[in-house]
C-alpha cells in the first residue's frame, strides 16, 4: 500500500495517551482546543420517556438536534456514561461487548460539517494518539461522495481503505421520520499484512471500529422523501474502551487499564489464582462480574433501585448475573461491594458523583446480593433434595420449580445435574414457563402493550389514582391493580416477593417533584375472618396512577378487595418537614449567594434533604452560615404556610416559582411562605414554620461543571445528626483534656509534631539505608568497564531505597549498573535498578528491566532509563529474581553471568538489630 498523505500538521510532540483516563482527557482537550464547550455526562437515568436509560453519548442533546431546545452551544463535546442491554448475552464471550461503557463524543450544531469532522477525526486519531495511518480504514455511506473525495483528497487516506458501505451499516436516523445522513466510520486494522484488497469491515477479528462520524444533513417525511436541513449538524461516538485496547495493545477491552483491575480483585476474591492461569469458562466469568460491577455501581449512583421493573429490573438483573458468575467461579460470601472501593478508585475522577455516593451503592448491592445468595442458598437446599431421589434427570417442572419458587436460575441447576452426572429437561421447562406465562395473560387486566411496560399499560387504563393525602393520613380504598414479578394478576398472596398495588384513591403520596413516597401499611378482613397486612415500603407515581409496592406479612389480597390505607406519621412528617426547608433554602441561596441561582435537582428524605442549584463557583463558608441563620429566622418566626390552587397563569403573574422537572397543568398548586417564597409544588408541608424546629447545612459540593449541591437535615433529623459528632467531641475534649473550643488548636499542635517527628523519621531511614548501601559496595564486581551490584537489601523502605541506588550509582561511577531489592514490610516487596550513563548508552533501561523482575515478584514498576523503581507481593521470590537479574545484566554487558555471591538474607527477629561476631 502506498503511504498515506495528510496535509494536517503534527501538533504535540508528546507521547500518545495510553491510560484510559489519558485518552479521555486527551480527547476532551483536542476538542475543548478547538472551540467545544465541555459539557459534562448526563445520567444514565434519560430526561427522555422514549428510552429506558443513556444508551449513546448523543442521547442528551437529542432535544437539540430535532429541534425541540436551543443548543447549548455552536460546539460541544462530552464524555458520556452509557448503558445497553440488548446484547448482554455476548458480554465477556466477545472482545468489544458490554453492558456499561463510555462513549467520548463531539458535536456541532448548525456550525463546521463534514470535512472539518472527518479532518479533525484523522488528526486527533494519527497525531494525538498516534495510530499508524496505515492501519487505519474509512467507510462510508456508498452514496456519500463528498466524505469519500474528504478522505481520499484531503485526508489523502488510500483508496483501497476507503470502503463504500450500504444504508443499514452507514446511515444513521432517529426514527422512521425527522433528522437523518450518512455515517462515516473509522477502523483499526490488526492485520494489516493481510493487504488492502477485498477488504471486509465485519471482520472483528481484523478490524475494530473505533470511531463514528455522523452528518445529520436531511430530514425524512412519512413519505421517505429526504429534504435538506436549514442546519446541519454532527454528532460523532469513539468508544474509549476500544482506544484504550488499541493503544494499550490489548487482545481485548477487558485487559485494559479501564476493566482489568476489576477483573483481578475478583479473582483474588477467589479460590481462582489469577485472570490468566483460569479457564477460558472462568475468564468469561471474571469478565462479565468487572463489566456488570461498573454498571449496577453507576446505576445506584444515579438514584436506580432494585425491583422487577423498568430500570430496577436492569439493575437487579446485573446484579444476580454478577453473582451468578461469582458463584460459578467458587465465590461463596458476598463480593460485590467490595468491587465498588475499585470501581471508585478507577473512575471517581472524571464521574465525582460516584465518591458522593459511594456509601449508598455498597448499601444497595449488599442488600441485594444478600437477598439473591439467600435465593441460591435455598435453590441448592431444595435442588439437594431432588438429587437425593436418584432421578435419571432433572424434569422440567423441577427445573421450573427451583426458578419459580426459589428464584434458582436454570443455567446453575444445569451446572450442579451436570456435576451428579445428570441432564436437565430444558424442553419440559420452557413448556412450564410458557403455561405460567398463559396463565398470567389470562388473569391480567388488558394492557396495551404499546403504552411500555405492565405499570404504564395500567396507567393508561386506570388513569390518575385521586390524592386524599393532604387531608387525611388515613383512608379506605377499593384494589384495582395488582402487579407480582411483573405481571398484572388477579391475587397476591403471602409469600409472593414484591407486590405492587394500585388503589381506586389513596392518602399515600407517590414519590414525586424529589419527594420520596409514604411509608406505611394496607389491612383488610376477609368474610371468613383472615386478615391481610401489607407493609407498604415504596410508593411510586407512574403517568399519574400510585403504586404502593412492598410485601404482604399475612393474608391474601385481590382486586377488588376493600383495604385500610394508613401512612407512617412519623415518616409523613419528617418528609413534609424537609419538603418546607427545601424551598427555605432555595429562597436563602437567592438571596445570600445570587438571586438569579435555579434549580438543578432535588431531593426530599424522610432524614435528609439535597438541592441541586445552577451556581458557576462554589458557596463559601461564610454564605453557609447566613444562610443556615437566614433559614432558621424564618423557621423561628412561625409563619403559617399558606396553600391554595389557581391558574398558571395567575401563578406566574404572582411570581411563584416552578420546581425543576415538574409537570403543571392549567390549575396549579402553589405553596407561599409568606414573606419567604411561593413555589408550584404538589408536594406535603408542614402548616407553620416552626414545626420544622431546626435546620442544619452539612455539606456543599459540585457535582458538574456548573451546578453545584447542598445538603442538609431538619427537625428530628438535626438531632440524628448531631448526637454522634457531639459524642465524639466529648471523647476527644476526655483524651484531650480539653474543652470543646480548644479541640482544634489541641490537634493541630499534635499534627505540627506528627510532621516534625514523621521527616526526623524519614531522614534517619534514609541514613540507614545510605549505611547499608554502603557498605554494599566491597559486593560489586567489575566486568571491564562497568561495575555491578545486585544484592538484597532489607527493612528499607521503597523511597529511602530509590535513594541508596542513586547513591550507589553515584559511587561507583559512569559504569555502574545497581540492583536492589528487598521485604520493605511484610509481605512487601521493592526493587531499584540504577544505571550509570555508559551502561544506558549500552542500550539498558533501568525501567525495562525493573518492570520484567518485579512480575517475578508478583508486581510491577517501572521508571527512567537510569533510575526505576517496582513493588510485589511475593518476598519468598526475592533471591531468585535478584539471580536472574544478575545473569540478565551480565549477559547484556557482554560478560557471562559471575558467581552468586551468598545473597544477604533477612535476619531472624531474635538476631535484629545484633553485632554480628567479628570471626
Amino acid at each position: 500500500m502506498k503511504a498515506s498523505t495528510s496535509p494536517i500538521t503534527v501538533t504535540s510532540a508528546q507521547q500518545p495517551p495510553r491510560s484510559g483516563a489519558a485518552i479521555r482527557l486527551a480527547f476532551l482537550d483536542f476538542y475543548t482546543a478547538r472551540g467545544h464547550r465541555l459539557v459534562p455526562s448526563a445520567s444514565l437515568v434519560p430526561d427522555d420517556p422514549t428510552v429506558l436509560l443513556t444508551i449513546a453519548g448523543m442521547l442528551p442533546f437529542k432535544p437539540v438536534f430535532l429541534g425541540q431546545k436551543q443548543r447549548p452551544a455552536n460546539r460541544a463535546t462530552s464524555v458520556q456514561k452509557c448503558i445497553r442491554t440488548n446484547d448482554i448475552e455476548n458480554v465477556g464471550r466477545t472482545a468489544r461487548h458490554h453492558t456499561f461503557f463510555e462513549m467520548l463524543g463531539n458535536f456541532s450544531f448548525g456550525d463546521y460539517f463534514k470535512e472539518q469532522a472527518i479532518c479533525w477525526a484523522w488528526e486527533l486519531s494519527t497525531e494525538v494518539f498516534g495510530l499508524d495511518p496505515q492501519r487505519l480504514v474509512a467507510s462510508v455511506f456508498r452514496e456519500d461522495e463528498e466524505a469519500t473525495a474528504i478522505w481520499t483528497g484531503t485526508v489523502g487516506l488510500d483508496p483501497h481503505r476507503v470502503v463504500p458501505m450500504g444504508e443499514a451499516e452507514n446511515f444513521w436516523s432517529a426514527g422512521p421520520t425527522g433528522p437523518c445522513g450518512p455515517c462515516s466510520e473509522l477502523y483499526y486494522d490488526l492485520q494489516p499484512e493481510k493487504g488492502d484488497e477485498d477488504i471486509k469491515l465485519e471482520d472483528d477479528e481484523r478490524f475494530i471500529e473505533f470511531y463514528n462520524l455522523v452528518f445529520m444533513e436531511s430530514n425524512r417525511n412519512a413519505d421517505g422523501i429526504l429534504t435538506p436541513l436549514a442546519n446541519k449538524n454532527i454528532d460523532t461516538g469513539m468508544g474509549l474502551e476500544r482506544m484504550a485496547r488499541i493503544l494499550q495493545g490489548k487482545p481485548d477491552n477487558y485487559e485494559t487499564d479501564l476493566i482489568y483491575p476489576l477483573m483481578a480483585a475478583v479473582a483474588q476474591r477467589s479460590p481462582l489464582e489469577n485472570y490468566f492461569a483460569a479457564s477460558p469458562d472462568q475468564q468469561t466469568s471474571l469478565k462479565i462480574i468487572a463489566d456488570h460491577s461498573r454498571a449496577v455501581t453507576h446505576l445506584v449512583a444515579d438514584g436506580v433501585t432494585s425491583s422487577n421493573l423498568g430500570r430496577g429490573y436492569v439493575l437487579r438483573r446485573l446484579i444476580r448475573r454478577a453473582v451468578r458468575h461469582g458463584h460459578l467461579i467458587g465465590i461463596r460470601e458476598p463480593f460485590l461491594e467490595p468491587l465498588v472501593d475499585v470501581v471508585v478508585q478507577l473512575m471517581a475522577s472524571a464521574y465525582p458523583r460516584l465518591r458522593q455516593r459511594e456509601d449508598v451503592v455498597k448499601r444497595e448491592l449488599q442488600q441485594e446480593e444478600l437477598r439473591f445468595l439467600d435465593t441460591l442458598g435455598r435453590g441448592e437446599k431444595r435442588l439437594g433434595e431432588i438429587l437425593m431421589t436418584r432421578p435419571k434427570q432433572i424434569s422440567g417442572g423441577q427445573a421450573f420449580e427451583l426458578y419459580d419458587t426459589h428464584g434458582f436460575p436454570l443455567e446453575l441447576t444445569v451446572e450442579i445435574a451436570c456435576e451428579h452426572g445428570l441432564g436437565v429437561d430444558r424442553e419440559g421447562f420452557a413448556a412450564a414457563m410458557e403455561t405460567q406465562r398463559q396463565q398470567a395473560r389470562a388473569a391480567a387486566v388488558n394492557v396495551d402493550p404499546a403504552c411500555g411496560g405492565v405499570t404504564e399499560s395500567l396507567a393508561a387504563k386506570l388513569g390518575a389514582t385521586p390524592f386524599t393525602g393532604y387531608q387525611q393520613l388515613d383512608d379506605e380504598s377499593e384494589v384495582v391493580a395488582l402487579v407480582v414479578n411483573g405481571a398484572a394478576v388477579q391475587q397476591a398472596h403471602h409469600g409472593n416477593a414484591t407486590v405492587q398495588v394500585g388503589l381506586s384513591r389513596t392518602c399515600f403520596y407517590g414519590e414525586s417533584g424529589g419527594q420520596v413516597g409514604d411509608r406505611g401499611v394496607l389491612l383488610s378482613t376477609t368474610t371468613s375472618g383472615q386478615a391481610m397486612k401489607m407493609i407498604v415500603e415504596d410508593v411510586q407515581k407512574v403517568d399519574g396512577l400510585v403504586m404502593h409496592k412492598g410485601r404482604l406479612e399475612s393474608g391474601v389480597l385481590s382486586l377488588g378487595d376493600v383495604v385500610t390505607a394508613r401512612v407512617d406519621r412519623s415518616c409523613r412528617r419528617r418528609a413534609q418537614v424537609h419538603h418546607t426547608a427545601t424551598h427555605l433554602l432555595h429562597e436563602a441561596l437567592k438571596r445570600v449567594v445570587d438571586p438569579g441561582i435555579s434549580q438543578a435537582g432535588s431531593l426530599v428524605d424522610f432524614d435528609r434533604l439535597r438541592f441541586d442549584f445552577n451556581c458557576p463557583r462554589p458557596v463559601t463558608a461564610s454564605e453557609m452560615e447566613r444562610m443556615e441563620s437566614l433559614i432558621n429566622g424564618w423557621i423561628l418566626d412561625a409563619r403559617s404556610l399558606e396553600v391554595s390552587q389557581m391558574s398558571r397563569a395567575e401563578a406566574k403573574t404572582r411570581g411563584a416559582v416552578a420546581m425543576f422537572g415538574e409537570k403543571y397543568g392549567d390549575v396549579v398548586r402553589v405553596v407561599d411562605v409568606p414573606g419567604v417564597s411561593m413555589e408550584l409544588c404538589g408536594g406535603t408541608h408542614v402548616n407553620n414554620t416552626a414545626e420544622i424546629g431546626l435546620v442544619r447545612l452539612v455539606a456543599e459540593s459540585g457535582v458538574a461543571s456548573g451546578v453545584r449541591r447542598i445538603e442538609a437535615v431538619a427537625g428530628p433529623a438535626v438531632l440524628t445528626y448531631i448526637k454522634p459528632r457531639d459524642q465524639a467531641c466529648r471523647e476527644l475534649g476526655e483524651r484531650f483534656k480539653a474543652q470543646p473550643t480548644e479541640i482544634v488548636a489541641r490537634v493541630e499542635a499534635l499534627q505540627t509534631e506528627l510532621k516534625h517527628a514523621s521527616k526526623a523519621l524519614a531522614a534517619s531511614r534514609e541514613a540507614l539505608a545510605l549505611a547499608k548501601a554502603v557498605a554494599l559496595i566491597p559486593q560489586a564486581r567489575s566486568h571491564g568497564e562497568f561495575q555491578l551490584l545486585v544484592q538484597r537489601l532489607d527493612g528499607v523502605e521503597p523511597a529511602a531505597l530509590q535513594t541508596a541506588g542513586q547513591a550507589l550509582v553515584d559511587q561507583l561511577g559512569p559504569g555502574a549498573a545497581v540492583v536492589l531489592a528487598g521485604e520493605s514490610s511484610p509481605g512487601k516487596v521493592s526493587l531499584v535498578a540504577g544505571f550509570g550513563p555508559q551502561v544506558v548508552a549500552r542500550g539498558l533501561k533501568a525501567g525495562a528491566l525493573i518492570g520484567a523482575l518485579a512480575k517475578g515478584c508478583g508486581g510491577g514498576g517501572g521508571g527512567r532509563p537510569n533510575l526505576a523503581q517496582a513493588g510485589g507481593r511475593q518476598p519468598e521470590k526475592i533471591d531468585a529474581v535478584l539471580t536472574a537479574g544478575r545473569a540478565r545484566l551480565a549477559q547484556a554487558l557482554g560478560q557471562s553471568p559471575p558467581a552468586d555471591p551468598q545473597p544477604q538474607r533477612r535476619k531472624s527477629a531474635k538476631s535484629a538489630g545484633k553485632t554480628p561476631s567479628a570471626g
